[in-house]
């Protein structure tokens, strides 16, 4: 089976630096413009199933992405965005001031942090996994699901295929509506075909780096 893992397109959050975390953004004018951009990428690739977080940054960016294809796409809720608790909403200057010492932890060692009055790295893979085990279960060999989720989600998500510990989840990146195409026979035996791949929308070297998560 093969797997294209997809990011969001940008939000007015995502552009100001703020963590949004589970609060329902919707996406931006440059977020819908990379959804349509994603459409296009995904024009003439045959897909199967369709998966989103039921957040409207995700789902909509589902939704304009599949095209004709909208009405095949579901949700589950174990693919929303990390929860941020008391983060979300602030900038990261905003973070910095209030709780410093946990937003130093969450760069340096992210598997650390417990999230005030939020969820840890551990926590969101233990809700995503199954997510991402349940939108596989039937698929053949033929078959292409495509799951439109998060930063963190992803990221986690792509750490466990690739056989990384949750400290390295800063050790690649996810653009807005990037893809990661997986393929292999079953959830537990995937390779990593594209990771990261934005280039329906991004020149070489040319990506923008969103300064929260």
């Amino acid at each position: 089976m093969k797997i294209i893992l997809a990011r969001h397109g940008e939000t007015p959050w995502n552009a100001e630096g703020r963590y949004q975390g589970q609060v329902d953004i919707p996406l931006s004018s440059v977020g819908e413009g990379q959804a349509r951009a994603l459409a296009q990428r995904l024009h003439d690739v045959p897909i199967t199933r369709a998966i989103a977080s039921p957040l409207t940054r995700a789902r909509r960016t589902a939704e304009i992405a599949l095209g004709d294809r909208a009405p095949m796409l579901g949700t589950d809720a174990g693919l929303m965005e990390i929860a941020h608790g008391e983060w979300e909403g602030l900038l990261a200057a905003e973070i910095r001031d209030r709780d410093g010492e946990r937003l130093t932890a969450w760069r340096d060692t992210p598997h650390d942090v417990l999230m005030p009055g939020g969820e840890s790295l551990q926590h969101v893979l233990d809700r995503a996994w199954p997510a991402f085990a349940r939108a596989c279960e039937g698929l053949d060999a033929d078959d292409t699901l495509l799951i439109v989720a998060h930063d963190a989600v992803n990221r986690v998500l792509l750490c466990r295929v690739l056989g990384l510990p949750l400290a390295n989840l800063w050790r690649f990146r996810q653009a807005p509506t990037t893809l990661n195409l997986l393929e292999g026979p079953d959830v537990d035996h995937l390779d990593v075909v594209r990771l990261n791949d934005c280039s329906h929308h991004t020149a070489l070297f040319g990506e923008a780096v969103h300064r929260a998560l």
